[in-house]
């Protein structure tokens, strides 16, 4: 959530910069401004009125001891008609301070001066590429053929038992499965991440504080019985792990690593582009979230961009690093990368990690301050990333990696799945 100091302070700057991503809605920042000016004169005006209360109370008191009843009953009467005007200044202040926290949330992320502008996936920049795209034999399959073939995923049988974008990961399927979120959680954990095991499910408070309410309502799974929502990523509960805290600097950065399922309903997701791995209402991801100075944020940003591309390095796939124009960057992020693995089968590029700097747009929604060493709180700067989310992973590997005969696996499983190959 953007400071409402910062945007009064700030408007045609905080206008150019919603503009970048492409956010049409910019007479809100108008509308936030008025709000505050009427905040502020009504904030003034019962402070006004508080302090004459209070130095009434304060000169009753004198008067009562020095035994000037009648004019202490007076002031009294006063003080009175003071209180009773604090009243309705007092209600109407806390009505336009709701109506200025509700408009202030609609407010979007800042892109980063290094963002550039754009409408869509199509106007975000290749960072780099790596890996070699495989030449595969002729007949070659996709990811659901494969997993038919090796009896690693049921499709039909998830479709059963809960809907469609649930799929049943059987023996072999299964144990990969666990092999990969093994790995990645030893190789965040040996780069100085402390593992978390959060809950899958948070209150209203943490999946506003991470901005996933009021932007993402639509697209999580709600338990209307309990006002509970089962979460879209592990950034959710372990970001919150330090919501309302105050950090000392010493503390800082604050490295976590998690994994959970995820839930996300993908509504109006549907055709090819939906088949098999490759969007699923609910998967299995491990993540990556760090707090941190603000001074350094964008040097973690791309030692964490680094991390992330080793490890796909290790598991010998093809990849490109995309950073997003500010069209495709999510409602968040003030900078973001995308990781994308090149699916040899389907001869498309498939996102498998986001890694993103939310400066202190997600902190300050959760009040995540530290304080430095001359004792100045400041909010702390977020940012978090996959590392990595399995569904495309698993559909790339198995694709790129196929023979006739078998399924290869990159050198780094083959201690965590127990053989080299399917």
């Amino acid at each position: 959530m953007l400071q409402v100091a910062f945007i009064r302070q700030n408007v045609d700057f905080v206008k150019e910069r919603l503009a970048v991503r492409n956010f049409r809605e910019t007479g809100l920042v108008d509308e936030i401004v008025r709000l505050d000016d009427q905040r502020r004169k009504l904030q003034l005006e019962a402070d006004t009125t508080q302090s004459k209360v209070n130095a009434f109370s304060k000169e009753i008191g004198m008067l009562m001891s020095k035994g000037q009843k009648q004019e202490a009953e007076t002031k009294k009467q006063e003080v009175a008609v003071l209180k009773e005007a604090l009243s309705p200044i007092a209600l109407q202040l806390a009505d336009v301070e709701r109506d200025l926290d509700a408009k202030v949330i609609l407010l979007p992320n800042l892109p980063a001066a290094a963002v550039q502008r754009g409408v869509s996936a199509e106007d975000n920049v290749t960072v780099r590429e790596g890996g070699i795209k495989p030449t595969l034999a002729k007949g070659a399959l996709p990811h659901w053929d494969l997993a038919k073939r090796y009896n690693l995923i049921d499709f039909e049988l998830g479709n059963k038992i809960t809907g469609s974008g649930f799929p049943v990961y059987i023996n072999k399927g299964a144990k990969l499965q666990r092999a990969l979120i093994q790995y990645f959680l030893d190789y965040n954990t040996a780069a100085g991440y402390t593992e978390y095991q959060p809950p899958i499910m948070v209150n209203e408070a943490s999946a506003r504080g991470t901005g996933q309410l009021p932007d993402k309502e639509g697209q999580m799974y709600y338990v209307r019985e309990d006002n509970l929502y089962l979460i879209p990523t592990a950034e959710v509960p372990v970001t919150n792990i330090f919501r309302d805290e105050m950090l000392k600097e010493n503390q800082l950065p604050v490295r976590m690593t998690a994994y959970t399922p995820c839930f996300r309903r993908e509504a109006g997701s549907y055709g090819k582009d939906v088949r098999g791995l490759n969007r699923l209402h609910q998967f299995d991801k491990v993540e990556i979230v760090q707090i941190v100075d603000p001074v350094r944020s964008y040097e973690v940003l791309e030692e964490m961009v680094v991390h992330v591309e080793k490890l796909l390095q290790s598991l010998e796939l093809p990849y490109r690093i995309l950073r997003l124009c500010g069209g495709d960057m999510g409602f968040t992020s003030a900078m973001t990368y995308d990781f994308e693995v090149y699916s040899a089968a389907q001869e498309k590029w498939l996102e498998v990690s986001s890694v993103s700097n939310f400066e202190s747009f997600q902190t300050n929604r959760m009040k995540i301050r530290f304080k430095d060493a001359s004792g100045r709180s400041t909010l702390a700067h977020s940012l978090n990333g996959s590392s990595l989310a399995l569904p495309r992973i698993v559909a790339c590997l198995l694709e790129d990696h196929q023979t006739e005969t078998h399924i290869g696996l990159p050198r780094a499983l083959h201690s965590y799945f127990g053989a080299d190959r399917i």
